[in-house]
C-alpha cells in the first residue's frame, strides 16, 4: 500500500516551497520517499492579483499589511533565513507579483503528461530562486518547454479554459476541508498538517500513519 500525500500550495507562497522541502526531508528520513504518492493541489493566495504588475514584491507586501517597504524587507529577511535552512536561496529583490491561475492550469496539463513533480519544482524554483515572472505566459512556456513538453500544446492550453475546472475543484475541496492558508498537507485522508512545520513534525505524522497502515519504511 502506498502513502498518499496531498499538498495544497501556490507558486508564489514562500512557505509552500519551504514546507515542500521539509516534507521531502521527512520522507527521506523515514524511508517512505519511494512509497509516497504525492498529489499537488492548486490554491490561489490572491486570485484577484493582476496578470502583470510593475510593483515590487516589497511594495505589494507593504500594501497588504499596511506597513512600509522597509518593514516588508525586514519581514522577508526572516523568510529568507528559514529558506536557507532547507537549502533554498530566496531572492525577494527579484520576485515579481504574479497571478498564478494560468501557472496552475499549465501545471495540471504537465501533470497529465506525467510531469507533476518536475513541473511543481520547476515553477517554485523559477519564482523564488531565479526571480522569473510566472504570471507571464512566455515565461511559463519557456519553463514548460524545458521539461521536454510541447510548447505548441502548452500554448493551446493557455489560449483555452482547459484545466480551469480542475484548478477550481482543488480550491473548492480546500474550502470544504477547512484550508485557510497554504501549504496544507493531508496524509492518507487522515492527518492534516497546516503550514511549513518543522521536519520532525512531518516525520512524526508519517510514522504514525505508517504504524496504523502497517507500512514499512
Amino acid at each position: 500500500m502506498e502513502m498518499k500525500i496531498e499538498i495544497w500550495s501556490d507558486f508564489v507562497c514562500p512557505f509552500c516551497y519551504i514546507g515542500k522541502r521539509r516534507l521531502e526531508e521527512a520522507l527521506e528520513k523515514t524511508g517512505f520517499a519511494s512509497q509516497a504518492q504525492v498529489e499537488f493541489k492548486s490554491f490561489e493566495l490572491d486570485p484577484h492579483s493582476p496578470k502583470q504588475s510593475d510593483k515590487t514584491m516589497y511594495e505589494v507586501l507593504a500594501e497588504k499589511y499596511g506597513s512600509t517597504v522597509e518593514a516588508a524587507k525586514t519581514m522577508t529577511a526572516g523568510v529568507v533565513e528559514q529558506a536557507k535552512t532547507v537549502g533554498l536561496e530566496y531572492n525577494f529583490d527579484a520576485m515579481k507579483p504574479a497571478n498564478t491561475l494560468d501557472a496552475h492550469r499549465l501545471v495540471k496539463w504537465a501533470s497529465a503528461q506525467g510531469k507533476a513533480k518536475e513541473a511543481n519544482e520547476l515553477l517554485l524554483h523559477a519564482y523564488f530562486i531565479e526571480g522569473k515572472d510566472i504570471g507571464n505566459n512566455e515565461v511559463l512556456l519557456d519553463l514548460i518547454e524545458s521539461l521536454d513538453l510541447s510548447r505548441e500544446e502548452a500554448q493551446k492550453v493557455l489560449d483555452s479554459k482547459e484545466y480551469l475546472a480542475d484548478v477550481r475543484i482543488d480550491i473548492a475541496k480546500a474550502g470544504q476541508i477547512g484550508v485557510r492558508g497554504v501549504p496544507f498537507f493531508v496524509i492518507n485522508d487522515k492527518y492534516a498538517i497546516s503550514g511549513a512545520q518543522p521536519t520532525d513534525t512531518f516525520v512524526g505524522a508519517l510514522q504514525k500513519v505508517a504504524e496504523e497502515e502497517g507500512l514499512q519504511g
